[in-house]
């Protein structure tokens, strides 16, 4: 009877066995311990213009004042601004076309920034203006905990939908920095490389609304923000194939995928309505990404993901940091950059030179997918500002307040390291005082003597 069981046993386990291979080779493998990758890309700043006064990062120069006015030959002529903090001074959503960058960037001489826009008609002066931590805490103490891309660049130098066709495709997607009027046709796109490997995704999109595309702009025909900002609702193929159009999704989507684990591999974000663009909150966009990072703390995905938040171009704003120019389309001037993982590196300033291909290169190789083009097939990966030799960290939500300079610092691991090895060191000495007392016989009490 035994042996008749073993043998019924033995035969369901063989038959079984090709079917549980199968599943085992369906499932896609990850290069490294990271399996959800979150991309959010917000609007408008320089790195300067956020981080610039950030310990320990490339930040404004002692000394910085750019010129007023250039003369014909691009050679200062006037008077100077200095980089000051905007705190609740007036701002404007400064330019920030091709021409601009190339007028600001001034053949590599950085000086142009109040002059272009000078010439424009707006107020040159608003582009020194710099937040600093108190108007950006939550991002600051993030960079504290994890990871501050210093040499992140943005990949072309313009506007917006150049900046994310970069980062979807790797390509700029046209010449003149607009959505072609038959959308951007057949250019492939990470999603795609993603579908045809059968590995998840999403791209969530807050404020969603599924009837507007590049084909129905929104009132009056103005180019909805939506319709910008997702490059995908400007290809005819993800409005219309149902298995690729679902896998756009509004922002709740994300907060359930959370709680019952389905997560998906790589995931995009528009945080429409909280994209930090000037003239709207900067309080709005830390706290959507506060409500996105507490989520993903708090699920069973966080000891397996990576977080990456960054700006799609510079918004006009003083940089001081010369882009290289790697073909005609960029680099763009450094844009804010922070990585978020119980893999990131702590407290570290990242100053490896990346860009948007730089997301491109690090999902292609964490998936074994090929290269879309050859901005991502040369970028640098985002890996090095992982490290992956450590166990992950575990989750540690961030306060929202910035600790003030008159409360007590938190220790840098050097001084908890020095602590505990002094701590170490005492009790190693009073273990072995107290060996040596047992060893010794007391002295009995002389009569009279202060009690020790």
């Amino acid at each position: 009877m035994r042996l008749l069981k073993f043998g019924l046993l033995l035969g369901i386990g063989i038959v079984l066995l090709p079917a549980s291979i199968g599943r085992a080779q369906t499932k896609p493998l990850t290069r490294t311990p990271i399996e959800h990758f979150i991309v959010l890309m917000q609007q408008n700043h320089s790195f300067d213009n956020y981080f610039g006064t950030y310990s320990g990062a490339d930040g404004l120069p002692p000394g910085t004042c750019i010129p007023e006015t250039l003369n014909e030959g691009g050679e200062p002529a006037g008077g100077c601004v200095r980089p000051y903090p905007i705190g609740d001074s007036s701002i404007a959503d400064l330019d920030h076309s091709n021409s601009t960058f190339h007028a600001q960037f001034n053949r590599g001489a950085m000086d142009g920034f109040v002059h272009a826009l000078n010439q424009l008609g707006q107020d040159g002066r608003i582009s020194m203006g710099y937040y600093d931590d108190r108007e950006l805490p939550y991002y600051w103490n993030l960079a504290d905990e994890y990871v501050l891309f210093d040499r992140f660049f943005s990949s072309a130098a313009g506007g917006s939908i150049w900046n994310r066709m970069y980062l979807v495709a790797g390509v700029p997607g046209n010449a003149d920095n607009r959505i072609p009027e038959g959308g951007f046709g057949d250019i492939p796109t990470i999603f795609d490389r993603l579908q045809e490997a059968g590995i998840s995704w999403k791209f969530y999109v807050n404020n969603y609304d599924p009837t507007l595309n590049y084909r129905n702009l929104g009132s009056g025909g103005f180019l909805d923000p939506q319709v910008q900002w997702v490059p995908l609702l400007s290809f005819d193929r993800f409005i219309d194939d149902p298995a690729l159009a679902q896998n756009i999704v509004p922002m709740e989507d994300y907060y359930r995928d959370l709680r019952e684990g389905t997560l998906p591999a790589v995931s995009y974000m528009l945080a429409l309505g909280a994209t930090e663009h000037p003239l709207t909150g900067l309080e709005k966009g830390q706290l959507f990404v506060k409500n996105v990072l507490q989520a993903l703390m708090q699920s069973s995905a966080w000891e397996r993901s990576a977080f990456l938040l960054t700006y799609d171009d510079w918004g006009g704003w003083y940089d001081h940091v010369p882009p290289p120019q790697v073909d005609s389309f960029g680099y763009g001037f450094r844009v804010p950059a922070l990585l978020v993982s119980p893999y990131a590196r702590r407290g570290h300033v990242d100053s490896t030179t990346y860009d948007f291909t730089s997301i491109l290169a690090f999902i292609e190789q964490n998936w074994d997918l090929a290269p879309l083009s050859e901005r991502d097939a040369r970028a640098n990966s985002l890996e090095p500002a992982f490290d992956f030799s450590a166990p992950p960290r575990p989750a540690r939500i961030i306060p929202w307040e910035r600790q003030l300079e008159s409360e007590t610092p938190a220790p840098r691991l050097w001084v908890l390291r020095m602590s505990y090895g002094l701590a170490v060191a005492l009790g190693l000495a009073l273990s072995t005082a107290a060996l040596f007392r047992q060893a010794v016989p007391e002295r009995p009490e002389t009569p009279g003597e202060a009690e020790p």
